[in-house]
């Protein structure tokens, strides 16, 4: 199809981005916005024909808006470089995008992949999102480090998943947990959020029950109980280091 442009953004995604580009094959251009890799991430690209632009990283809320002044279809994909489109949603889309409704874009359902399965539970499933839109559209926002892309307007709904790989291994994981929740605290804090060692308690146990029991990731196997512990380490992070920011403003 001549009207779809497939957008990945990358740094250091030689581990799966072969896949990526390839399930973005029915797209009539791909984009890859490269914020530096030092890897074989642009020789993949490269191979894929993709159009590569350099841009430094400002997070992926300022990644997206500055990739969308580099399109010119009128419809966009939109995966990461640990993503792969699925042949059912390749489908999906290329058969709505022929005659395509009144929308601003459509949402699809993310399946992940974590420790030995895939994920249908544990409030990872079905991750609804919005990854196919016109660039007019859109609006980019969310909390660092997530950004959300939502529809100005209507939205509609296709079927098949986009396919999620997003760690190698447990260490892999707890790096980002590391960056991301650093990230996060920066955020809320210059949004005057406060927290306290026993609102991060507080927060990262309602985490764990609420992964665990409310989303049903018992039901996810040793996996379930493994995200379970990685959310409540996550959101436990999140608010101690929340309280660390205010303490050094203190001094």
């Amino acid at each position: 199809m001549n009207n779809i442009t497939g957008l990945v953004l990358t740094y250091n995604g030689a581990r799966l981005l072969d896949k990526t580009l390839t399930s973005l094959s029915f797209c009539s251009e791909l984009l890859v916005i490269d914020s530096g890799s030092s890897d074989s991430t642009l020789e993949i690209a490269k191979k894929h024909n993709a159009r590569v632009v350099h841009n430094d990283w400002n997070g992926a809320i300022e990644q997206h808006k500055f990739a969308l002044t580099k399109i010119a279809t009128p419809w966009v994909v939109t995966i990461d470089q640990d993503e792969i489109i699925s042949p059912e949603l390749a489908e999906s889309i290329t058969h709505e995008l022929k005659n395509p409704s009144n929308v601003d874009g459509f949402y699809c359902a993310r399946k992940s992949w974590y420790f030995n399965r895939f994920i249908c539970h544990s409030g990872w499933y079905p991750d609804k999102l919005f990854r196919i839109f016109k660039p007019e559209g859109i609006t980019i926002g969310g909390i660092r480090p997530h950004e959300e892309l939502r529809p100005k307007k209507k939205a509609g709904e296709l079927s098949g998943d986009i396919i999620h790989y997003p760690y190698e291994n447990f260490s892999q994981h707890l790096e980002k947990i590391n960056s991301y929740t650093q990230d996060a605290a920066v955020d809320l804090y210059s949004r005057g959020k406060r927290a306290s060692l026993s609102a991060a308690m507080r927060h990262g146990i309602g985490k764990f029950f609420k992964q665990y029991l409310l989303k049903l990731g018992f039901l996810d196997g040793r996996a379930g109980f493994i995200i379970a512990i990685h959310g409540f380490f996550y959101t436990f992070q999140k608010y101690i280091r929340l309280t660390e920011l205010e303490l050094k403003d203190k001094k």
